[in-house]
């Protein structure tokens, strides 16, 4: 039995989850696995009736699950920030969510902007310091509102919050078992202190896994060589800011937003599975948009449980759909959002 809370969150989200879900109770008799699903009304609506994001005791509440599953937060009529800061990352900090895990995949049959690329070259996976950085909010205003006006945001990375993220990496790599190679993304020759310290410790962790071939390449190279040879990447591992720009660029490779599923880790805690799209609200409601995202998060979900073999047949199943899709785009997918559901369910055995 896996206690699951799941938050639907805004726009979309409760419509991919609802999918989501679907494909999870599926799951159960298959492989003699069992969800106690508990849902939660943190987002939009809930902050706009009563002006509350997520309270220090919800928080703590969510330690009691197996682990957390997120539709999508972010509502048109609330300001950008409070949602984002009182909701995601409230519970990245107070859960202690320090790696954001983005597999790039592209699945056959799935449409990708790079010319004469093949399934078989786009699959590697981003882990991404998901605690630190400039993400802590530390900084402030001087003057604000003047012509004199000073704006500071801190990069920040510990020792700590570095190597528990770079072990988690080449722990992973060798658990992928592929090209057993870690990159290293930073950009050392400008940022001279917070990515020496990443380059330092990535350089001394390394001695502790012989097996791992590394390697480094600034940010703005990685970008380049993401578009032109996706190929010759297994995992990458890099900071909270640099991570958070690459794994979109990440999604638009491996087809968009729709197929683009992530995992915000605690290893030895609960952690939050969700599609990486947002809550789309120009979709909502319309049935059109695409829940492979989110299917795809709940078979990472499995695989973080210890249900391998459930995750790969969600996964199977995953193939299997999208091979008769017309699109991953909402409202061009030749069926509607329940109707993909229901063929990644049908596809379960």
């Amino acid at each position: 039995m896996y206690r699951i809370a799941v938050i639907p969150g805004d726009g979309t989200g409760p419509e991919v989850v609802q999918q989501g879900i679907k494909v999870l109770k599926k799951v159960e008799p298959a492989h003699s696995i069992r969800f106690d699903f508990k849902e939660f009304d943190f987002g939009g609506a809930r902050y706009l009736s009563t002006g509350q994001t997520l309270s220090d005791d919800e928080v703590a509440e969510m330690r009691n699950f197996h682990a957390i599953y997120l539709g999508a937060i972010g509502h048109p009529d609330v300001k950008p920030g409070i949602l984002e800061r009182g909701i995601l990352l409230k519970l990245r900090f107070d859960l202690d969510l320090y790696i954001n895990l983005r597999p790039v995949k592209l699945y056959p049959n799935v449409e990708t902007p790079l010319a004469n690329k093949r399934p078989e070259d786009i699959d590697f996976t981003v882990v991404r310091e998901n605690t630190e950085d400039l993400y802590i909010g530390a900084g402030g205003f001087f003057k604000k509102g003047t012509p004199d006006e000073v704006a500071l945001q801190e990069m920040i990375s510990t020792r700590k919050g570095v190597e528990r993220c770079l072990r988690f990496a080449f722990d992973y790599t060798r658990r992928r078992n592929r090209k057993k190679t870690l990159t290293l993304c930073a950009k050392t020759n400008v940022l001279t202190f917070a990515h020496d310290l990443w380059d330092r410790a990535f350089r001394e962790v390394a001695g502790d896994y012989p097996d791992i071939k590394t390697d480094y390449a600034h940010v703005d190279a990685i970008t380049m060589w993401m578009v032109k040879n996706p190929e010759w990447f297994d995992v990458i591992v890099t900071t909270n800011m640099f991570g958070d720009i690459i794994t979109d660029l990440g999604a638009m490779v491996q087809g968009g937003m729709g197929v683009a599923a992530g995992g915000n880790i605690n290893p030895g805690g609960v952690s939050m599975f969700e599609p990486i799209g947002g809550s789309a609200p120009k979709y909502t409601g319309k049935n059109v948009i695409n829940p492979i995202a989110a299917i795809a998060a709940a078979q990472m979900m499995l695989e973080f449980l210890g249900e391998g073999n459930a995750a790969k047949d969600v996964e199977n199943a995953i193939v299997r759909a999208v091979g008769k899709m017309k699109s991953m785009s909402a409202g061009q997918m030749g069926y509607t959002t329940t109707e993909v559901g229901d063929l990644v369910a049908d596809e379960i055995t």
